[in-house]
């Protein structure tokens, strides 16, 4: 996927140390509501092959791409720490788990067995 919501893009100031304000809270509700449309957009212009393994693939990239997108939006005008925390935690998670899933839609492409050999394990996100 590439485009403005491509994994590792960053489109939000992600400005430490505003203090979030009456006017912040309308930012964050637009950019909240512009995002979730961009990640909808996107997972419905995914590409569909008739194969549920990559289909299935091609529209979580975006809808994990949307969550790292809301998740850095409670970094810019969030103010709970522990909100904050988990924030953080899902843009590390998502964003390597995209990875994964972009690695294994390019072994699929390439015929890859249906095996676990050579996919790329999801395990450091979801415990062992």
């Amino acid at each position: 996927m590439s485009g403005p919501h491509a994994a590792g893009s960053a489109h939000h100031d992600h400005g430490a140390g505003r203090e979030p304000g009456p006017s912040h809270n309308g930012a964050f509700a637009r950019t909240m509501h512009r995002d979730m449309q961009v990640m909808s957009a996107a997972m419905n212009a995914a590409p569909m092959t008739g194969d549920p393994d990559r289909d299935f693939l091609a529209m979580m990239i975006p809808h994990h791409q949307g969550a790292i997108d809301m998740a850095g939006l409670v970094l810019v005008h969030g103010r709970d720490p522990l909100t904050r925390a988990l924030a953080g935690e899902i843009i590390a998670s998502q964003g390597a788990e995209i990875a994964s899933m972009r690695d294994r839609l390019r072994a699929l492409g390439a015929g890859a067995a249906a095996d676990a050999g050579g996919f790329p394990a999801l395990s450091g996100t979801r415990g062992p």
